[in-house]
């Protein structure tokens, strides 16, 4: 298992939680390693010789066994502690047996997983290794002489028992010491790998987050574009208003009254879209960006909006209801805005049947409802014309939207948008 592409990475340091848990581990596995010492004293089962005396057995156990309540504060020192320890008091003939063994597991496997250098933690593992193997031969060969012929008086295989005994120690250490190395190395390529994942979904966050706030400023822009046309259309007609107002101020005051009444009527909407447009350019960066041409489709519209969906093959069903009002140019243009984004993506995306838009003048807003029976997927949202569009072009206008799931299957798009205090004068 290579990880030379890797060794720039360093695993974080073990939390405080992880340092008491091994603290807890340690103590627990020290407990239970002198019990099975006690096992195997009061049984007599001293397979490697006379012991020494139990104040020195109870030494090397400890040692074997203590220091795992540090393992992955000093990974490094704790392995080469607890191998020493272990080939120690083997020689020394302590019976270091089932649990002392799972603690030079333990002592590699965290030297493998949580080591910082990881050149140093592969060579001191199979230097360990190689220790352990020539610990393993050299004991063979000193007790070679004890080994007589009555101890496989039961032996019946094919192989002969001596060879029998040597190369099943051999496969069990191989097989033990081969999963301590590769474990190991397995839960630190898993940790690298984790935190490869957490770094690509938090740079795909961020890149999501770019991409949403371009689109917001490209709508913001294009928002404003329309609304600069709104107000360059009132002005425009304000000129005219007061040319014919010049014109009849002698000769009929009513005229001249009238003409002044529109124009009055035209710099209040102008003020309230200069101040929509102000609101849509909170960020200046965003009047940087290049204009969108003009659109000039309002919510007088929408029925052909509806008939084109309608010739798609969707059953489209158009509703206005209320007493329809004349509508400010910017309110009309996202209104309609509104309505072709949703309608764009029930066609594109949405694999539904049919295709509802109502039109729903209250007494102080004008409410747009586009729903679908589609699969219920959400608008895309990366784009200028998107989700984000649609909220941008309804909070420039003071109101609010929501898109989601319906309830028995299919989309629904609602935006609602006070009406003009003129407006809703007359929708009331």
């Amino acid at each position: 298992m290579s990880t030379a592409p890797t060794t720039a990475w360093r695993r974080p340091a073990p939390t405080a939680a992880q340092f008491r848990a091994d603290l807890w581990v340690g103590l627990a596995v020290t407990v239970l390693a002198l019990f099975e010492l006690t096992l195997a004293y009061s049984t007599g089962a001293f397979l490697l010789g006379p012991p020494p005396s139990v104040a020195e057995q109870v030494w090397w156990t400890v040692a074997v066994t203590a220091p795992l309540a540090v393992r992955r504060r000093w990974p490094a020192t704790v392995a080469v502690v607890i191998a020493v320890a272990f080939v120690a008091g083997q020689a020394r003939a302590v019976p270091l047996v089932q649990i002392p063994s799972g603690a030079l597991f333990a002592a590699l496997f965290t030297l493998g997983a949580w080591g910082v250098d990881r050149r140093l933690a592969g060579r001191l593992r199979a230097g360990i290794i190689v220790a352990m193997f020539a610990w393993l031969w050299l004991s063979l060969a000193l007790r070679a002489d004890q080994i007589s012929a009555a101890s496989f008086a039961d032996a019946a295989g094919p192989v002969p028992p001596v060879l029998a005994a040597v190369v099943n120690g051999v496969l069990y250490n191989l097989l033990f010491f081969g999963f301590a190395y590769y474990s190991g190395q397995t839960a630190w390529v898993a940790a690298r790998r984790r935190h490869e994942l957490r770094e690509q979904a938090e740079q795909l966050r961020r890149s999501q987050a770019e991409a949403r706030e371009r689109a917001v400023m490209g709508e913001r822009v294009r928002i404003a574009r329309e609304l600069h046309d709104v107000v360059a259309h009132h002005v425009s007609v304000m000129g005219v208003q007061a040319a014919a107002c010049r014109r009849v101020f002698d000769r009929d005051r009513d005229k001249a009254r009238t003409a002044l009444a529109a124009i009055e009527q035209t710099a209040r909407t102008s003020v309230d879209e200069l101040r929509r447009m102000l609101g849509v350019l909170r960020d200046p960066d965003a009047a940087a960006g290049a204009a969108a041409p003009e659109d000039t489709a309002g919510i007088d519209q929408v029925r052909a909006l509806v008939d084109r969906a309608r010739e798609t093959g969707l059953r489209a069903d158009l509703g206005v209801y209320g007493e329809p009002v004349p509508l400010p140019r910017s309110v009309s243009q996202a209104a309609y805005r509104i309505v072709q984004e949703a309608v764009t993506n029930v066609v594109k995306h949405a694999h539904a049947t049919t295709l509802d838009v109502r039109i729903r003048y209250l007494a102080r807003e004008l409410e747009i409802d586009v729903s679908d029976d589609g699969q219920g997927g959400a608008p895309a949202a990366g784009t200028g014309l998107g989700l984000i569009g649609m909220r941008e072009r309804v909070a420039a206008h003071g109101g609010e939207v929501e898109a989601g799931p319906r309830p028995g299957g299919g989309f629904r798009v609602r935006a609602r948008m006070p009406l003009p205090v003129e407006a809703a004068g007359r929708a009331a």
